[in-house]
C-alpha cells in the first residue's frame, strides 16, 4: 500500500515546529563574525531572529556574536565593534493579526564607518514567517560572503522505519537542516533515489509497491504522482535534466543495467550506454552538456563522463579501488562522490579537482554514502551511522567543517538536495 501526502510549503508559526539541532562534530571555518542584535516588536520576532541564527551557524562560516543584555545598545554600534562583530544584523517586527506582519531589517557594516549595507522592509502573514525568515538568512548571507544562500532549498530523503519483520517507507521533504519534516509518499515496501526537480516542484524516486522497481515522480504540494518507466528488472537512479523536459533512468530491459534519456513530455526514449558492464548513478553536469556515470567497465566502479553532443566517453576516477554517485560542484571545478581507497577501508565522501587525479577524503567514518551538493556548492549533505542508527550529515567542501542531525525514530538516508527555489 502506499500513500501519497498533501506537504504545504508553509508551515504555520503557531504550530509547534521540529526543529533539528545540528551538532557540530569537527571544526569551524568562521570567518565573518556577525553580531544579532535582539529582534524588536512583535512577540514572533524572537522566533525569526532564532531561525536566522540557527541558518547562518549551519553554514560554519559564522561567528555569531549575541551579547547579555546591556552590553551594547540601540543607539551606538560601537560595542559591537569592541565585541569583535564586522557586521550586526537588527530587525523591528509589527504584528497586527494573523494575516499581516512587517519586519525591518537592517544589515549593518560597522567595521567601515557603520556603513548600512542591507535595508528592507518585508510583508508576510504569520504562517509565512519561517518562509520569510530563511529569505532573510539568504540575503543576509549574499551580501556578505557574495554568494546565494541555500536556506529556502529543501532537502530530500528516506525515513524507513522498522518494527521486527514489518517495515514503513516515507519520503520525506524538510528543511536543509532537516527541521518541519513532511512526509511526501508512505510505502510498506522500499523506496530508493529521491531526486529533485530542477524548479522543486517535482521528485523522481524508485517504488517498489508493485513487487519489482518503478520510477514515479510525484507532486511535493499536491502527491499526485506520474508513472514514469515500469519495465521488467531494473528501473533505477533517475535524475533529472537541467532544464526539466528529461530525465536519465538506468534500465536492464536489455540485459547489463544502461542509461536511457526520457523525454517527459512524449516518453520517448534512447539509450545512451551499451556493453555488458554494469552503467549506473547517472548526474547531469551543471551546464547539462554532460553526465557524470558510475561503471564497472574497468575492472571496479568508477566514475565515467559522456559528453551528450559526441557521445564520448571518459574514465576521470583512478584514485582508490570504488569511487561512485558523483556529481558537479555549480562551477563544474570539482567533483565530490563516494569514494573507497581500498578494501580494508571503509566507505567515505571524496572530492576531486577536475584535472587532476588525487581524491581527497572529507569524512572518516566507515558508512558513509549517498552525498548530495548544496546548490551553492558550498556543503555536502550525505547519509552516515550514529549510535546505530541512519542518520544525515553535512561537510563542507574544504572538509573542516562537520555536522550531524540528530537521530530520528528511523533511519535516514538517500538524501538529495533540491536546486534553489
Amino acid at each position: 500500500m502506499i500513500k501519497p501526502l498533501f506537504f504545504c510549503m508553509f508551515m504555520s508559526f503557531s504550530t509547534v515546529i521540529m526543529a533539528m539541532d545540528l551538532e557540530l562534530t569537527q571544526g569551524i571555518n568562521a570567518v565573518f563574525p556577525v553580531g544579532i542584535d535582539r529582534f524588536e516588536g512583535s512577540s514572533q520576532a524572537s522566533l525569526v531572529e532564532d531561525v536566522i541564527e540557527h541558518d547562518l551557524r549551519m553554514m560554519g562560516q559564522f561567528k555569531i556574536i549575541k551579547p547579555e543584555q546591556g552590553q551594547v545598545g540601540s543607539a551606538s554600534l560601537t560595542p559591537w565593534k569592541r565585541l569583535g562583530a564586522d557586521s550586526v544584523l537588527s530587525a523591528k517586527m509589527t504584528c497586527l493579526d494573523a494575516n499581516r506582519c512587517t519586519i525591518h531589517v537592517q544589515l549593518t557594516d560597522v567595521a567601515s564607518r557603520n556603513r548600512s549595507v542591507l535595508v528592507k522592509d518585508y510583508q508576510a502573514s504569520v504562517r509565512e514567517l519561517r518562509q520569510l525568515a530563511h529569505h532573510i538568512s539568504d540575503e543576509v548571507y549574499h551580501q556578505l560572503t557574495g554568494e546565494r544562500g541555500v536556506f529556502s532549498t529543501r532537502i530530500a530523503y528516506v525515513l524507513v522505519e522498522r518494527w521486527g519483520e514489518r517495515a514503513r517507507y516515507s519520503l520525506e521533504v524538510a528543511e536543509p537542516d532537516g527541521s518541519n519534516p513532511a512526509r511526501v509518499v508512505v510505502s510498506n515496501e522500499p523506496i530508493m533515489s529521491p531526486s529533485w526537480s530542477p524548479d522543486g516542484r517535482q521528485i523522481a524516486y524508485v517504488s517498489f509497491e508493485k513487487k519489482q522497481a518503478q520510477i514515479y515522480s510525484v507532486m511535493v504540494e499536491t502527491g499526485q504522482r506520474r508513472l514514469l518507466t515500469s519495465f521488467p528488472g531494473i528501473n533505477g537512479a533517475p535524475a533529472w535534466s537541467p532544464d526539466g523536459r528529461s530525465m536519465v533512468v538506468v534500465l536492464s530491459k536489455t540485459g547489463s543495467p544502461k542509461l536511457y534519456t526520457v523525454d517527459l513530455a512524449t516518453g520517448s526514449m534512447k539509450q545512451l550506454t551499451y556493453g555488458d558492464a554494469i552503467d549506473t548513478e547517472p548526474r547531469f553536469s551543471p551546464d547539462g552538456q554532460s553526465l557524470l556515470f558510475t561503471s564497472g567497465r574497468g575492472g571496479s566502479p568508477q566514475v565515467y563522463s559522456m559528453n551528450l553532443t559526441t557521445s564520448i566517453i571518459n574514465r576521470l576516477t583512478y584514485d582508490g579501488n570504488y569511487n561512485a554517485k558523483a556529481s558537479f560542484t555549480p562551477d563544474q571545478k570539482t567533483m565530490v562522490m563516494l569514494h573507497r581507497e581500498d578494501r580494508e577501508r571503509g566507505f567515505n565522501i571524496g572530492v576531486m579537482r577536475m584535472g587532476q587525479s588525487a581524491i581527497t577524503p572529507l569524512t572518516d567514518s566507515p558508512m558513509d554514502e549517498s552525498p548530495t551538493m548544496s546548490p551553492n556548492g558550498r556543503l555536502v549533505l550525505y547519509a552516515t551511522r550514529y549510535q546505530d542508527r541512519g542518520v544525515l550529515a553535512l561537510v563542507s567542501l574544504d572538509g573542516r567543517v562537520r555536522m550531524r542531525f540528530p537521530p530520528r525514530a528511523g533511519d535516514m538516508q538517500d538524501p538529495a538536495w533540491s536546486s534553489f527555489l
